[in-house]
């Protein structure tokens, strides 16, 4: 008989499939919907680094395979980037490797880096692949949560000393989706130290961490020693608002990034070669495509806050990150109110228990449409009452 794996069995409904399902309905039937669920960015990368995507498409041997690990030419700038941004060296060859979008470095690291039986430590809420791919490598997950009253940063003294010795790996997000968290430098110290004396490696998704309007958050490798025990992620979906071109790395701890190197070898065949040399023209440029997109988000997160809190609804204003993450007025349960936004006002938003138990009492919404979409799904949520 022909049927899914037993292990894939074992993993969840990816929950945002399930939001494009009923999206996909609605508009068949000819609703206009209005999409805040997902964190898909609308806008168009700047146009220089189109024109340098369109200009690389013509030089030989641009359309060959690309060294999975990523092109020299992408790992350079990379490098000089990281360093300028956070004063951070890592070595273009050892310490870095180009990922297919940081979801697949995601979901890959516990099968790189774990092995059946190894705890992996993961915060709840947070990003679905933190468990799918612990539960695809057959790893034992063990949930971080993350409340309000702590500023949405685990504790990370409350983790037994039990579960520390089996671990091999921790997640962290900050700026953090779903919440919009971010941590100081001295929450970093601490993980650091705590991974350097149980043997741990952390793993940092760093996705957002551009996608910021109060302080600017930091880069765990910025921390002394990190290196010894830390990998983080870094995604240019959000940043330079390219999320179809599937482009990301991951850098820091030169054993990790080995292992992750190898495991790709056999998985994948990296990335287009032209979407390389456009990312790499982009980061010679800087806060030129940075500061834009930080100004954009900011707007939109002010605006929406507003109309919201005009509505008496309690939205706290996030200081990263393009997400709300509120409960819902009036007490409703944060599915049924999800479920009246899309049944009445043809609005879609994510429900918190996408991202674990802890988020259940949450709803998220996100700000990635553009601002006169953001304008008409506020006025239709004003008739939720």
């Amino acid at each position: 008989m022909i049927a899914a794996s037993r292990k894939l069995g074992l993993l969840p409904p990816y929950p945002f499939a399930e939001l494009e399902r009923k999206q996909a309905a609605l508009k068949a039937a000819g609703k206009d919907v209005i999409s805040l669920g997902i964190g898909d960015p609308e806008t168009l990368p700047p146009d220089f680094i189109l024109e340098a995507a369109a200009e690389s498409l013509r030089r030989p041997g641009i359309h060959m395979y690309s060294p999975t690990h990523g092109s020299a030419e992408f790992l350079d700038a990379v490098s000089a980037w990281v360093d300028a941004r956070f004063g951070v060296s890592v070595k273009p060859i050892e310490e870095i490797c180009l990922c297919v979008g940081t979801k697949e470095a995601i979901a890959h690291a516990p099968l790189a880096l774990a092995d059946p039986g190894d705890t992996v430590i993961f915060p709840d809420p947070g990003y679905p692949p933190y468990r799918s791919g612990t539960i695809f490598a057959g790893a034992e997950p063990y949930v971080l949560p993350l409340t309000a009253e702590r500023g949405f940063l685990p504790d990370l003294g409350a983790i037994p000393d039990a579960v520390l010795r089996r671990t091999r790996l921790l997640f962290l997000n900050y700026p953090n989706n779903p919440t919009g968290a971010t941590a100081p430098e001295g929450f970093f110290r601490d993980a650091v130290a705590l991974a350097r004396k149980h043997g741990f490696l952390l793993c940092h998704d760093a996705a957002y961490i551009e996608i910021y309007y109060e302080r600017k958050p930091p880069s765990i490798l910025s921390i002394p020693g990190a290196k010894e025990v830390a990998i983080e992620f870094h995604s240019l979906s959000k940043t330079m608002s390219m999320p179809g071109w599937r482009i990301g790395w991951v850098m820091g701890n030169a054993t990790a990034v080995a292992a992750l190197r190898s495991l790709k070898a056999n998985f994948d065949s990296g990335v287009s070669m032209a979407l390389q040399a456009a990312v790499a023209a982009g980061f010679r440029r800087g806060d030129d495509v940075l500061a834009p997109v930080r100004a954009m988000y900011r707007s939109r997160r002010d605006r929406v806050v507003d109309a919201l809190r005009a509505l008496g609804w309690d939205v706290p204003k996030p200081e990263a990150s393009f997400y709300l993450w509120f409960r819902p007025p009036g007490g409703l349960p944060a599915e049924r109110f999800v479920e009246r936004a899309l049944e009445e006002a043809h609005v879609v938003m994510t429900p918190g228990r996408a991202f674990g138990e802890a988020g259940a009492p949450f709803v998220r919404i996100s700000l990635t449409v553009p601002e006169d979409r953001l304008q008409e799904a506020m006025r239709r949520l004003a008739r939720i009452r």
